[in-house]
């Protein structure tokens, strides 16, 4: 006789929200395949919270093979907000409800960042759905616990599927921005994602970046000093004279015209969450070092480029040991909880047991902690070259090492 798996009958949906990364399609079919193992029939909600409004936009997803390489999610994101917002004041989550039951969904995994996974929060808390979160995020800004140990000091650290795969993007983009920068003698600015935090940021270190500037550290108009007198010490040090400078998006710059700091937006429109369309911080940047030092300085945006791209080695495993938790929380039925990283690892080292949950009301932003960051230098510390070496490898370091003769008018 055969017996029926534990949850058959039984309707599992997965969203993805906010902004896309390199590891979200390796979520979803580690998901994806634990929730069938299960019984579950599997449903993809499309374009996050948008695709549980209106008529509602599912595909299925139960049996259907999936590619977890290629990045991006194949189910669409959107910065949708099913709750009253300034720029959205209607309450849209008797429309999420509704098609929770109309489509039979028993159980929900929102996979997103501290919007996308706030709103499941929510709705679990007032609503009583059994939901599971999911962390993602390039930026590497949820609180997850995480610990860093490093000569027997223990940090507090935060670590994110999407962002491995986001800081080995930087820190080869910044490695072939080198060359160039090398072959003018000019120092490049590089802007990098990253709205309230630096974790990112930071990861251009690995690819030869000198200075960093991150939002945890505003640059007011004295740091604004302090740094361009540490930019032309720098520069002129350097026997090739170039530099490489990352800044975060975020960043917060002292405006001399209005006696402000503040934020660089390339627009004023916010989006359902409010955040600003920021961009720009790197023009300004470089303007002011070519005023202030008569160096030539331009700039870079990385744009999307970050969270572009097929998914790293180091994400795909990450994504699938936290899939087993999900696989454990689902077997218990215990909801309301996000899967985390319990301590920093190599990439061999990434197993089920090292992994833990956090009650999904705890979930918070985690800017860069200081410890990794030295505010007075502009750069990042040890610490943070050790966290980011268990799970990026130094990008190629080569260099143009002749060192040509001078040659001199013969009299």
């Amino acid at each position: 006789m055969k017996t029926k798996r534990l949850f058959e009958g039984k309707t599992l949906g997965i969203l993805t929200g906010g902004g896309d990364t390199s590891a979200l399609n390796a979520s979803i079919e580690a998901i994806k395949c634990r929730a069938g193992v299960l019984g579950y029939t599997v449903y993809g909600i499309r374009r996050g919270w948008k695709g549980l409004l209106g008529e509602g936009d599912i595909v299925d997803l139960t049996g259907q093979p999936y590619d977890g390489w290629y990045g991006g999610t194949a189910l669409l994101s959107s910065r949708t907000n099913p709750f009253p917002t300034k720029n959205n004041p209607i309450d849209r989550t008797d429309q999420v409800m509704r098609n929770l039951k109309r489509y039979k969904i028993d159980v929900l995994v929102s996979i997103g960042g501290d919007d996308t996974n706030g709103a499941a929060k929510k709705l679990y808390e007032q609503e009583g759905i059994s939901v599971i979160g999911f962390p993602k995020t390039i930026d590497n800004d949820i609180r997850t616990r995480t610990l860093h140990t490093i000569n027997e000091h223990i940090h507090e650290t935060s670590l994110c599927p999407g962002f491995p795969s986001a800081a080995i993007n930087i820190a080869q983009f910044t490695s072939m921005l080198r060359t160039t920068a090398e072959s003018h003698s000019r120092v490049m600015v590089l802007e990098i994602m990253g709205r309230d935090a630096g974790w990112l940021t930071g990861s251009s270190i690995f690819g030869g970046a000198t200075f960093c500037l991150i939002p945890e550290v505003e640059m007011t108009k004295e740091r604004k000093e302090i740094f361009f007198e540490k930019v032309k010490q720098a520069y002129y040090n350097n026997k090739r004279q170039y530099l490489i400078i990352a800044v975060a998006e975020g960043t917060r710059w002292y405006n001399e015209k209005n006696g402000n700091t503040e934020l660089v937006c390339a627009s004023s429109d916010l989006d359902e969450y409010g955040h600003n369309h920021l961009g720009g911080i790197s023009g300004v940047v470089a303007q002011e070092i070519r005023k202030r030092t008569g160096i030539d300085a331009r700039t870079q945006n990385t744009g999307y480029y970050a969270r572009s791209g097929e998914c790293t080695m180091y994400d795909k495993r990450f994504c699938n040991i936290l899939s087993d938790k999900v696989l454990d929380l689902l077997i218990r039925e215990d909801y309301g909880k996000m899967p985390v990283l319990t301590n920093v690892t190599a990439y061999r080292e990434i197993e089920e047991y090292n992994c833990s949950t956090i009650d999904m009301g705890q979930i918070e932003n985690f800017p860069l902690p200081s410890y990794y960051y030295n505010e007075e230098s502009f750069q990042f510390s040890d610490r943070y070259y050790d966290f980011l070496g268990h799970m990026l490898e130094r990008p190629n370091e080569r260099r143009f090492n002749s060192d040509f003769p001078k040659v001199y008018p013969k009299l």
